[in-house]
């Protein structure tokens, strides 16, 4: 009988996977469990459902003769889930001579249940990842897991229902066939539905222009206007416009997915962009992630897709200004005593909000109630900072009869996705060397390359900043709009209409 045992598993850090060794040791003395190398609770709790698992499977448990140590290092990462229930049930019938097998070039997770089945396990995806770079030939996981750890090519995927099933396996005596490598166009929808459609918004045409354009180029967008004009209808068919998404981005939402617990069993792979629309209520963890384990959050789960948040001003002023970092940079750091994890959070921003608290300031047909420190107060509730990140600002007011009585059908989703899609084009072709997608990507030095304007748009910068007092963000995002607007038109250069169009679309205030 071997005393001892070593089995390869894998801890999931923010969104890469560490190799963990389950070293399990046996040895003489009262019988006792335990184990070591920084567990939380839920490993702590394996020590049952390992028990229970091995006794259902047919084999000796380890509580009844034996005194068992198990180590799970590196110990000083810090182990939370239930994925070493697995790895610690073979590496304990490893060592107490139950099986035998060879445990190299092997990972091995999953959580087990009482009567040795195997359970779905979060974080599949980026474990396999991680055992493809490092170049170990062989993954075993539950079989829920086993559509999505077959999506990594040149990984031998090995999925068990059981216990007793991967056993038998392992000592060879009815092997498990490997699962396929997954074919991405599988999970591709050929034609896919939409709910919301912007043939089916009446009027509202500038709202609509600022809406092609934030979805070209990845820019934030603000809608401003009474209740009931629209501005969440605008907001939700976003995704009826936006372009498919490609291999690389689909796996990186998809692994944020996975380590969230969010991903569908029958849907291992996310080919559609996220929209994620948060209530007015949401704490900060919620939105940009946290807790004593980090996971995601809202920003980071709508990453290459669209957080919509309505009702703007009412969420709670802390919550907005945590946004300040992944509206800037793409990413959101989350600190604990323990240490940084850093999340991606690439979204494009579609935020709605009425003028004043009673909805109706500066409507022309309805009285507003509303005192002008209430105004004032309302609209202080998103701070300058915040307000400075957004790209468009577009007023959305209530449409006339004539315009939601017209039968006239106006332009389609599908053929503004066109649109879009073709200008995503010349900026994937523009950027093939620069590590980014969308013209809001880019950085000062990427601006000053790609951007370059000709005398007389130099002079109506010179004026727009001089005149509205914009700020350096907001010159540099006026060209960064102005280049997806010339990119929708099919132009080599900026011109000074693009830089005119774009300054329409800046606050009232400052258009004053």
């Amino acid at each position: 009988m071997k005393q001892i045992a070593k089995i390869t598993s894998a801890a999931v850090v923010g969104l890469d996977a560490q190799l963990v060794e389950v070293e399990v040791d046996i040895s003489s003395g009262l019988p006792r469990f335990t184990i070591v190398g920084l567990p939380d609770t839920a490993v702590q709790e394996s020590k049952e459902r390992v028990s229970s698992a091995v006794k259902n499977s047919d084999a000796k448990p380890p509580r009844e003769s034996h005194r068992l140590t198990v180590n799970l290092a590196p110990a000083d990462l810090k182990k939370e889930g239930p994925a070493y229930d697995l790895p610690i049930a073979l590496g304990f019938l490893l060592a107490s001579g139950q099986i035998d097998f060879d445990s190299n070039d092997k990972i091995i997770v999953g959580e087990l249940a009482l009567d040795g089945k195997l359970r779905h396990t979060n974080g599949i995806l980026p474990i396999a990842l991680t055992a493809k770079e490092l170049g170990i030939s062989t993954l075993i996981v539950p079989k829920a897991n086993a559509k999505e750890a077959s999506l990594v090519r040149g990984l031998k995927v090995i999925a068990a229902s059981t216990l007793e099933e991967l056993m038998a396996h392992l000592e060879e005596r009815a092997l498990i066939k490997p699962t396929p490598t997954a074919n991405i166009r599988d999970f591709q929808e050929k034609h896919p539905y939409y709910k919301f459609d912007l043939a089916y918004i009446r009027g509202q045409h500038h709202a609509k222009r600022a809406l092609e354009i934030a979805a070209a180029g990845g820019h934030n967008v603000l809608f401003t206007g009474p209740p009931g004009s629209g501005k969440t209808l605008l907001a939700r068919a976003m995704p009826s416009i936006l372009p498919k998404i490609n291999m690389e981005e689909a796996l990186e939402i998809t692994k944020i997915y996975s380590i969230a617990g969010r991903l569908p069993k029958e849907k291992p792979l996310i080919v559609s962009r996220p929209f994620r629309s948060p209530h007015h209520t949401a704490s900060g963890v919620a939105m940009v992630g946290g807790g004593t384990w980090p996971k995601p959050g809202e920003i980071s789960l709508a990453h290459r897709g669209v957080l919509f948040l309505d009702e703007f001003p009412e969420f709670h002023r802390d919550v907005l200004e945590n946004l300040r970092q992944p509206l800037e940079d793409g990413i959101i750091t989350v600190s604990r005593a323990q240490g940084s994890i850093t999340f991606p959070a690439n979204f494009t921003l579609v935020a709605a909000m009425n003028p004043c608290p009673c909805g109706f300031h500066n409507d022309p047909e309805k009285h507003c109630s509303c005192s002008t420190a209430q105004i004032s107060r309302y609209k202080k509730k998103v701070s300058g900072p915040i307000v400075d990140r957004i790209d468009l600002h577009s007023d959305v007011p209530r449409p006339k009869y004539e315009k939601l009585a017209e039968e006239v059908v106006a332009e389609e989703s599908s053929a503004v996705r066109i649109k879009i899609g073709k200008a995503r084009k010349i900026q994937k072709q523009r950027f093939k060397n620069e590590k980014i997608f969308t013209n809001s990507e880019m950085d000062i030095k990427q601006i000053k390359k790609y951007c370059p304007v000709d005398n007389k748009t130099q002079i109506l910068l010179r004026q727009a900043v001089d005149q509205m007092h914009l700020s350096a963000r907001i010159y540099h995002k006026l060209l960064k709009v102005g280049r997806t607007i010339a990119d929708l038109a099919d132009q080599k250069n900026i011109e000074h209409d693009n830089i005119q169009e774009a300054l329409n679309y800046r606050p009232r205030e400052e258009n004053d």
